[in-house]
């Protein structure tokens, strides 16, 4: 039996789904209302930059005006012969004259007669119409000789020489001159982009660019967008917009722009051939900073967007924190705690919304917001750092209470089993939003006491915190692997990364391959304060200038803030008065506390069922570190025997029958230790 044969290239189907092609055809219409009119602040950077065009040109060619009004009357000579000498064979039906000769070669007498009587009519009726009107202007003439002559008679006389100069200007000369635009203002042309695009170094390009620009598209042509220019290119087969971001450098190169004018993005929801060039007018970092919104008044919602910043186009930025967790990261100096500062206060202009912060740096960066914090800590000291752990302790156990909270509302109430702005506003369920902030988190981290716990507490307050309401803000200038865990940082949504020195900073804080897919907070350069890369708010990352607040602002928003809370009835903890209750000091010996509880007859013991067994003997002391998981006791023994150069090392126990392997101390090492050990006042 012989097989069908099977054309790859089939013809297409009779019964076409048309609401499908429908669909297809309409689904990348241009939208109605153009960009620029889509607010404000758009509408109005357009109608300043076609204000600030127009009036550079009009002063341009005004300053010129004597020089084209000598050109015009210059050529009013040749345009008076240009006139008289068309008057002539209108009047006389010269331009028919070829054509009566050439019926006349013929000799086809009859059309020849025709032709005759028609061009005699017609050069009799035009002789009266020209004999008229040249007796109508000599009398006007004669009358206006004998007058005194007037503004309206010079200005029409005027006009009247420079309609004869233009109509007597040759072809390939020009009355006026092209007007040289300043740099800040140029227009961005199809030429100059592929030009530019040509000079890149990319083979395809420079094959599409060889060949008229055949595979290079513009889908929608040049616009002004925002304080520049919008180029929407559909590259050639084969090249993606990454290619285009990789040489940014290049590109501001070939545009002949400074390079924080040039900005290529590329448009993924489109394909990942289609690029956005924006170019600016002004580099952006020496454009001027729109102030804050809420800088002067106004009340916030966090589970609405808090104003963050702008793009390069002049467009505001806001975060939505609400069911989110962030994460900054930069070079010393490039603004990162400014950035964090806009979040907190903006969470700050909340009333109902509780702060915890902790600025590890010690500079006081964030002392305005001790004004409206329920804890606020400042400084690298471990005093400082076991204030952050113990509030994070607390949040923690806030996780289960308010889950369990949550777990016992009505469906009704809570149908998405979250935290919403409802929820939050009733006081008596305790689901307030909670904002925990920790600037120069990488000390937190890299504690040798206080790390491994600290990194359990984040990993689980940004993994179940989200839905509960409680929001943590963190931010390093060292985001490495060695301070910044995998586990914190690959669970965060929203990512800032200002200036970073190499790859391995930069996917840290903005995700595994950003560098490779063109998002590469490298780029920026020393003079470009507080502005980075923003990912997790929109569908592409964008490029951002946080809002700056220096610390004058900053402590009258946070004075604003507290009169908020004051008058809400939530202002709580140290900002209330309602500080931490000393602990009462106590003296303890680790070493000797550790003999105590292992005795002789076990040589070597784990470090988890030690732990257990300290927290009996000293609950105030060691009982939060034994409600930690077994893994984190363990890293927190080793942690603190690590001081007497005690280490840990894989210890085999047979329990019920049953053996296993952990990691433990050998008891011998402790008695070695004894002599050397000090005694430590908590």
């Amino acid at each position: 039996m012989d097989m069908p044969i099977l054309l790859v290239d089939q013809a297409a189907p009779v019964d076409v789904d048309w609401m499908s092609e429908l669909e297809q055809r309409t689904k990348n219409r241009l939208p109605i209302i153009p960009l620029w009119l889509r607010s404000k602040t758009y509408a109005l950077s357009v109608i300043r930059w076609q204000a600030n065009h127009a009036a550079y040109v009009v002063a341009y060619h005004a300053t010129r005006s004597p020089k084209y009004a000598a050109k015009l009357a210059a050529r009013s000579p040749q345009g008076a012969a240009k006139v008289a000498r068309g008057l002539v064979v209108w009047t006389f039906d010269l331009e028919g004259k070829p054509i009566r000769q050439q019926v006349a070669a013929t000799k086809d007498g009859d059309i020849y007669l025709r032709m005759t009587r028609a061009h005699d009519k017609r050069v009799k009726n035009r002789l009266i119409i020209s004999l008229s009107a040249a007796v109508v202007l000599a009398l006007g003439a004669i009358l206006l000789m004998g007058t005194d002559p007037s503004y309206d008679q010079w200005l029409a006389l005027g006009g009247l020489v420079a309609l004869l100069g233009r109509i007597g200007t040759p072809a390939d000369r020009q009355v006026f001159d092209r007007a040289v635009i300043p740099t800040q203002v140029q227009k961005l042309t199809s030429d100059l982009v592929l030009r530019a695009l040509g000079a890149l170094g990319v083979a395809e390009l420079n094959k599409a660019v060889g060949k008229g620009s055949n595979g290079i598209n513009f889908p929608t042509p040049i616009v002004r967008d925002g304080p520049g220019w919008r180029a929407d290119i559909d590259l050639p087969f084969g090249v993606t917009a990454t290619d285009i971001m990789e040489k940014r450098v290049r590109l501001a190169s070939a545009l002949r722009r400074p390079l924080g004018c040039v900005w290529p993005e590329p448009a993924m929801h489109i394909h990942p051939g289609r690029v956005v060039i924006w170019v600016g007018d002004q580099d952006m970092n020496k454009a001027k900073r729109p102030a804050w919104p809420y800088a002067k008044t106004g009340q916030i919602d966090v589970f609405k967007p808090i104003p963050f910043g702008t793009d390069q186009r002049g467009r505001e930025i806001a975060i939505p924190l609400i069911y989110r967790n962030m994460l900054i990261g930069a070079m010393p100096g490039f603004g990162k705690t400014f950035a964090l500062r806009v979040l907190l206060l903006g969470a700050a202009l909340d009333p109902s919304c509780e702060l915890r912060v902790f600025e590890l740096k010690g500079t006081g960066d964030l002392k305005s917001l001790s004004k409206v914090a329920h804890h606020y800590a400042s400084g690298a000291k471990d005093s400082t750092i076991e204030a952050c752990v113990v509030s994070l302790r607390e949040v923690y156990k806030d996780l289960e209470k308010r889950a369990d909270t949550i777990d016992g509302l009505p469906e009704d109430v809570c149908p998405e089993n979250k935290v919403t702005a409802d929820l939050a506003a009733q006081k008596s369920l305790g689901l307030h939003p909670l904002v925990v902030a920790v600037d120069e988190c990488q000390e937190l981290f890299a504690h040798e006491e206080f790390g491994a716990e600290a990194e359990k507490l984040c990993t689980a307050i940004i993994k179940r915190g989200r839905a509960l309401g409680i929001i943590l803000l963190l931010a390093t200038q060292r985001p490495d692997k060695d301070s910044m865990p995998t586990g914190v940082s690959g669970n965060v949504l929203v990512r800032f990364c200002l200036k970073v020195a190499g790859q391995t900073e930069n996917d840290m804080v903005l995700g595994t391959s950003a560098y490779k897919n063109g998002i590469r907070a490298t780029v920026f350069t020393d003079a470009d304060l507080g502005i980075g890369y923003l990912l997790g708010v929109s569908t592409e990352a964008r490029i951002t200038r946080g809002y700056y607040i220096d610390n004058p602002a900053a402590g009258l928003i946070a004075d604003r803030a507290r009169a908020l809370r004051i008058a809400a009835g939530t202002l709580s903890g140290q900002s209330a008065g309602d500080l931490p209750t000393p602990k009462a000091e106590i003296s303890f010996d680790l070493v000797a506390d550790v003999l105590a509880v292992v005795p002789a007859s076990e040589e070597k013991q784990w470090n988890s069922v030690i732990i257990d067994r300290l927290a009996v003997l000293r609950p105030d002391v060691y009982g939060p570190w034994a409600d930690q998981a077994d893994d984190a006791k363990t890293a927190q023994l080793t942690a603190a025997l690590k001081p007497y150069g005690i280490q840990a090392g894989q210890v085999f126990k047979t329990v019920d029958g049953k053996g296993s392997n952990r990691r433990g101390i050998t008891r011998t090492h402790l008695v070695e230790a004894a002599p050397k050990r000090i005694r430590v006042v908590r």
